[in-house]
This record gives structure tokens, sequence and C-alpha cells, in this order.
């Protein structure tokens, strides 16, 4: 099937690993980063930093002192009812550097690790390469919407949770919360909640801190890179509710695993107390998109609109169709076999483009179909 496409190619602006990874030709569809341009409050933040003072900062050796966990804890009482305290916070460069080191001081190898699968294929990974045995909880499609049903958690060490999900897009209730605190309470879990999406929630949905629910068990981790667009600028942070978790980390070497520059604490500060009305644009072209999937899709796909994130999961029937479609429509998208348990016969495909953009994706799809 050979088909001429136009021309469709953002590399002249966005040279980061989404585009530069692709032929000329393919858009790309898969690592979760945005073809939208930065907040401007971002900007600024950034520049005057820049032209400012580059030396080093006054929270450098005051962990939960600084502007970081401040703006972290003031964002989540406003947006979520918790009051998380900022003297429980921790800088990491990412979400995955922060699990590693979580699961490096509170499990050992071949302790297990729940997970909800599909799941986000570099936890998968980390699990893997670190020798803890996943123990899926899957989630299973219910109409227009996906459930689970947690297995016996027994010998499990850690469950890792990522809510809002990715990939299906779920926003987990507070009942479905609720039943997972019970098993971490039974079977003496650490939660390591991933909430880097909470902030790409769509109505009606809620996203509810899990750390709400069961504050000394949990560890939260999140960040303003997706909600914000922000994935280069190497910048989370870690809630560190259980008490256990925070001796452990206090009795290591202060640098040994390094902790946010001035840029990233600079990006996200500026994100997080200024940049909501950027955001609230951003949600609802989101929303526009995830509805125009809905209406554009092919028959025979399966799609259930997501209740968050900006990544559709779409159920194409077949496992390798990633590569086929990669080739055949040029658009590049992520094998669903990646994410684990239940994604073999899926892909995943970023709508965090604009509508233009996304209507020529769902074209070609079609097409080539």
């Amino acid at each position: 099937m050979n088909h001429a496409y136009p021309p469709v190619d953002l590399k002249s602006t966005h040279d980061g690993l989404k585009w530069a990874a692709v032929e000329p030709g393919v858009i790309p569809a898969w690592v979760a980063d945005m073809d939208l341009p930065t907040a401007p409050d971002v900007v600024e933040a950034l520049r005057r930093r820049a032209g400012g003072d580059l030396g080093y900062p006054t929270w450098l050796d005051k962990p939960g002192a600084g502007p970081l966990a401040e703006a972290f804890a003031e964002r989540m009482t406003a947006r979520y009812g918790w009051a998380a305290g900022p003297e429980h916070v921790r800088s990491f460069t990412d979400i995955n550097q922060a699990l590693q080191v979580l699961l490096h001081l509170w499990t050992a190898p071949g302790d297990s690790v729940a997970l909800h699968t599909p799941a986000y294929h570099p936890f998968l990974g980390t699990l893997d390469l670190m020798k803890r045995p996943l123990r899926p909880i899957q989630m299973v499609p219910d109409g227009g919407t996906w459930r689970f049903e947690v297995p016996d958690l027994s010998g499990c060490r850690v469950l890792l949770l990522v809510n809002p999900h990715n990939p299906t897009g779920r926003a987990f209730t507070r009942a479905e919360l609720e039943e997972l605190a019970e098993h971490a309470e039974r079977h003496d879990l650490l939660v390591i909640s991933d909430e880097i999406h909470a902030d790409l929630v769509y109505e009606p949905h809620r996203h509810i801190p899990f750390a709400t629910i069961l504050p000394e068990r949990t560890v939260t981790l999140t960040s303003a890179t997706k909600a914000f667009n922000l994935g280069g600028i190497r910048c989370s942070v870690a809630h560190l509710g259980h008490p256990g978790v925070r001796a452990a980390l206090e009795a290591e070497p202060p640098f040994l695993y390094g902790s946010a520059n001035v840029f990233g604490v600079e990006a996200t500060v500026a994100a997080w107390r200024h940049g909501d009305a950027w955001l609230a644009d951003t949600v609802a072209l989101l929303n526009r998109n995830r509805h125009m999937i809905a209406a554009r899709l092919p028959a025979g796909v399966g799609y259930r609109i997501p209740e968050a994130t900006y990544l559709a999961w779409l159920e194409v029937g077949r496992p390798g169709l990633a590569e086929v479609l990669e080739r055949e429509a040029r658009v590049r998208l992520n094998d669903g076999a990646a994410f684990g348990p239940g994604g073999e016969h899926c892909v995943r495909l970023n709508f965090a483009t604009t509508e233009a953009i996304l209507a020529e994706i769902l074209d070609r799809l079609a097409r080539a179909w």
C-alpha cells in the first residue's frame, strides 16, 4: 500500500526525541510529549533565571523547605484538598529515578510488586531489571470503561499504583482506591502512587490522591512534566508519607541520588503557581481531541474514551500492528505488547497535538486500515 501523504512535520520547531526519532513524513504519536507551545509563565521564569543568579540556590541543602516543596504543598491543598506537608518532600530528576531509589531502599530482589496491567512500560522494565517480580492487577474492559479485580497480594512488598492510569486513561474512583487501601493494610504494603497525570483529568471525573486515604503507607510521586509538557527539565517530587521510607532515605549519603537543578525547579514552580490558565486551555483541546478519536476511528478498532491523560488505548485485534501502521499509514504509535499483560493486541496513541495534526493521523489510520 503506497499513499502520497501531505507533509506534516514539526521538526523545525520540535527537535526533541518525539519528532527526531521518526523518518521525514512520519507523524509521531508515541512518546508522551505534547506538540504544543510551552506555557508563557514557564518561559518567562526560565528567561529570568538564565539572566540572573545561576549560583548555588538557597534551598540546596534543605529538602522539604525549598520553593519546589512549598509549591507542591500549595497545589495539593488548592486542587485536591490534601494537606501534604512540604517537610516530607524530596526532589528527584524524574519519576523513574524516584521509583528505582524507593525499590532499592525498601525491597530486595525477589520481592513482588503489584501493578495494574497493562502498565507504563518503563515501570515494567524497572521491575525486570531490579528482579522484583510483577504481580499483575489485570485491567479488563467493562462497557465504556475498565475495571479490575485485585488478586491475592500475599508475599508482595509494594503496591505500585499509577493513578490516573497509563495507558488506559482510568481515573480511579474513591471506592476502587479504598479497596486497594484495604489490601495494602492487610498485606503490609508500601504504596508508591505515581500521580503524574493528575492535572489531566476530564469532567466529571476527579483525581483523588491516594495519600488522602492511606497517608502513612503512601509515597506520592508527581511532576509538572506531563501536564505542562516539560519532560526535558528533569524535575519531580516524592512526598514521603511513610515514616520508614523517610528514615531509610535520610540514612543515605545526602548527594547519592542527586536533586533537581535550578531550571527544573523554576519551571515547575512557575507551572504550578502561574500556569493554570494555560493548562485549562490545553485540557479543553485534549478533551476535544479524545472525542474526535471516538468519532473518526475506523470500524473494528476498540476505544474507550479516556477519563484522564492524553493517551488513547486502542484495541486493534492482533499483535505487531504498530510496526505495520508506521510503514503503511506513516504514523508512529506505541506497540501495546511493551505494556505487558493485556497489551498484546493494542496500540497507544498520543493525542496531545493540534486538531489538524490529529485529524491527519486519523485520516491516515483509516486509509491504511
